[in-house]
């Protein structure tokens, strides 16, 4: 698995998390898939926004190619990860793109809300790295390997 710099025009997860510790325990889990698949890390909602309509550091990448699925974290810098998804599905480029909440947060009105914006999927972050890992893996693993996408 690669990890990709700001101006790579291919990737298939976008990983968008702030916190170094629980990013580096994602991108550790993926490369375990053996999956060969690119992982692009933005850091907060605004990073996340400009690769997928490839604006700012991104504006040399094509926006037409998307990430199979985004991973995406609810309380993010700049512009919060709610903020990220309403964006994403108020655009037709990304309307049908997965996304997959993954945060820290049970309370009940964070899932309803992500479920009502439009979420494919809401995963609470374990906090045990072995069931963090196997959490990871398992989204990647169905995403990735199970999961048939629509033609863009």
């Amino acid at each position: 698995m690669t990890l990709l710099a700001p101006v790579s025009t291919c990737t298939d997860i976008l990983l968008v998390e702030d916190q170094a510790s629980d990013a580096e325990l994602a991108l550790h889990a993926l490369r375990g898939l053996d999956l060969d698949r690119d992982v692009t890390l933005v850091r907060d909602g605004a990073e996340a926004l400009d690769f997928l309509f490839a604006r700012g550091a991104y504006s040399d990448r094509d926006p037409d190619d998307l990430p199979r699925f985004v991973l995406l974290d609810l309380k993010l810098p700049k512009v919060d990860g709610l903020q990220v998804l309403e964006a994403i599905r108020a655009d037709d480029r990304t309307r049908d793109l997965p996304v997959v909440v993954l945060t820290s947060s049970k309370e009940a009105c964070d899932v309803d809300r992500c479920y009502e914006m439009g979420a494919n999927s809401y995963v609470v972050k374990p906090v045990d790295f072995d069931k963090f890992t196997d959490a990871i893996q398992d989204i990647g693993r169905y995403w990735l390997a199970h999961n048939i996408i629509r033609d863009r």
